[in-house]
């Protein structure tokens, strides 16, 4: 798994150390966002030496770099979540299981110009997260 990742790291000038290959690994195999407590936490017994604010910048730089994702959770905390999908699209959260699903299509596709238009300056990005309850956790809660 970590072969995949060289390559992406290579891509975005980053060098594939042995903590940013753990913290992707790990990340890609979580089901749903980790916390970088949670990664901090998982990875102390492969790294006698890794620190929380180690894995805070580099989580930050594998997200400047749309590796990986943020989620921005209601309660404040900010997770992140790997994403294999390399198209523009958003994503629904799970906020009891923490499962997240890709949302194919972008309804914000088309309203750059508007906005332009609108605010006189120009549209370099957005991100739309959409947050609830999974099929599974639905059912449980009702």
């Amino acid at each position: 798994m970590t072969h995949r990742f060289d390559g992406i790291l290579k891509d975005l000038k980053l060098k594939a150390t042995p903590k940013r290959l753990a913290i992707l690994t790990l990340l890609a195999a979580e089901e749903g966002y980790a916390s970088p407590e949670d990664i901090w936490r998982k990875l102390q017994g492969e790294f006698s030496r890794l620190g929380l604010p180690t894995v805070y910048r580099n989580l930050e730089e594998l997200a400047a770099g749309g590796v990986i994702s943020k989620i921005i959770h209601p309660n404040r905390q900010l997770y992140y979540y790997f994403c294999g999908n390399t198209e523009h699209h958003h994503h629904f959260i799970c906020l009891s299981c923490r499962r997240v699903e890709d949302l194919d299509g972008c309804g914000l596709h088309g309203m750059d110009g508007e906005i332009a238009a609108r605010t006189g300056g120009r549209v370099l990005s957005h991100i739309l997260q959409v947050n609830g309850l999974c099929r599974d956790c639905a059912a449980e809660a009702a």
